[in-house]
């Protein structure tokens, strides 16, 4: 029977005990330092279930996966309701981190143990969820169990009925229904855990990435996080139209009138608009490129989306590229 379960206070952390997590779409490899012992478990409820509770004991200071396109988040959700301190590493950097010990070898294992490695040697921030993050997520990871459950049994009912004479036609299309019902429900039960787990404090990668640019604070970094996860997968074109931030031109026939932003994401624009102002303040970079522009005569607020525009631009590339800030000039 599927239920929430109810999961005690974690041990308190012990230092210099970490876990690292290469995780792939079926399986998930794990290394524990110190002492070497790897392992692997499937990448489903039981498995994560298991991998929970074998970890706990242990109380590592920190239980570090790779950010690796979404088949993270619910492996984060899963171990961060059950009380364990989970980080979201950068891989650029624990490839980085490889390469400079000289591993070129390319198995799970070896990735599980190096990324163990990259977070005793660098130590990333560990801020434990509150109590109530924990909690919803332990909410959502038992609903998503239990539509998975509900499919499964669909499915087989599904396909008692394939080849029956005659075909109970209409229970096929109930069940069809049902199970397209049950899909869109399962993919909001994972938008909800992934943008969750993204804008946690287990999620260190992005956020850390946005603000290294001056002008961008938490606030910003978390919400362009939950609401742009296309964020350095587009070109500066296609950020910007997605954010409401590309300029269009009213046109009628021979008539050709002013340009203006409209669209998109209004919380995207809202968030940029914000760290816009603050950035042509105290982001050297941005400040000369806005100064440029009214010094062209552009008017304050047409200077102020440039540079709002700008920012996104910066931020799309060092998220594309995996590289903060580094204060060249716009």
């Amino acid at each position: 029977m599927e239920h929430t379960t109810q999961h005690s206070a974690a041990p308190a952390p012990n230092p210099g005990v970490v876990v690292g997590i290469d995780v792939s779409k079926d399986r998930l490899d794990v290394a524990i330092l110190p002492g070497g012992e790897a392992f692997f478990v499937k990448r489903d409820a039981e498995g994560l279930d298991a991998l929970a509770a074998r970890l706990r004991p242990l109380a590592p200071e920190a239980v570090a996966l790779e950010a690796t396109g979404g088949y993270e988040t619910v492996v984060a959700a899963t171990l961060g309701a059950a009380g364990l301190p989970v980080v979201i590493v950068n891989p650029a950097q624990v490839r980085s981190f490889g390469r400079a010990l000289g591993q070129r070898a390319k198995t799970d294992p070896i990735d599980a143990r190096l990324i163990a490695q990259f977070t005793a040697m660098t130590r990333p921030e560990v801020r434990p969820l509150p109590d109530e993050a924990t909690q919803r997520l332990a909410d959502l990871v038992a609903r998503r169990r239990q539509i998975i459950a509900m499919i499964v049994a669909e499915r087989q009912r599904q396909k008692r009925f394939t080849g029956r004479k005659p075909t109970p036609d209409r229970l096929q299309k109930s069940i069809t229904r049902l199970l397209e019902a049950l899909e869109r429900e399962l993919s909001e039960v994972d938008a909800d855990i992934d943008t969750d787990i993204r804008g946690s404090s287990a999620w260190r990668e992005k956020e850390n990435l946005l603000a290294s640019v001056p002008g961008v604070g938490s606030t910003i970094a978390r919400t362009l996080i939950a609401e742009m996860p296309e964020l350095g997968t587009l070109d500066r074109r296609q950020i910007a139209a997605l954010a409401g931030l590309a300029p269009w031109t009213r046109q009628s026939g021979q008539w050709k009138g002013r340009s203006f932003i409209g669209g998109g994401r209004a919380p995207i624009r809202a968030a940029l608009h914000m760290g816009a102002i603050t950035a042509a303040r105290h982001n050297p970079a941005l400040k000369t490129f806005r100064d440029r522009l009214l010094a062209a005569g552009k008017p304050k607020m047409v200077a102020l989306v440039a540079v709002a525009r700008k920012l996104l631009t910066i931020l799309n590339a060092i998220i594309r590229t995996g590289k903060p800030w580094d204060a060249k000039p716009a």
